[in-house]
């Protein structure tokens, strides 16, 4: 199961390096060269940055699985980026 959202703000490198950071202390987690990925035992995301656009990929083996990534990774992403006052919105992939 995939989740797909994307946040446009000046600072989308920032913020994905950020959270890749924030996310290494406890589990697996890198960054490099506009793009990153986290490593959860419920599931992984990954990160983009083009431009201004940054865009998270959750992957997850079940829908709760998916939407606890949803809740993690966005909760972080808003509060991180406060200042903008953000909502992360997922949409999911149904394939």
């Amino acid at each position: 199961m995939q989740a797909v959202a994307t946040m446009i703000t000046p600072k989308a490198e920032r913020y994905a390096a950020q959270l890749c950071k924030h996310f290494a202390h406890k589990v697996e987690a890198r960054y490099e060269d506009g793009e990153g990925q986290v490593a959860f035992p419920f599931g992984r995301c990954t990160m983009r940055v083009a431009g201004e656009a940054l865009t998270l990929v959750g992957e997850a083996d079940s829908v709760d699985d998916l939407a606890h990534l949803e809740e993690v990774v966005g909760t972080h992403l808003e509060r991180f980026a406060f200042r903008e006052e953000p909502r992360i919105m997922w949409s999911r992939i149904v394939a």
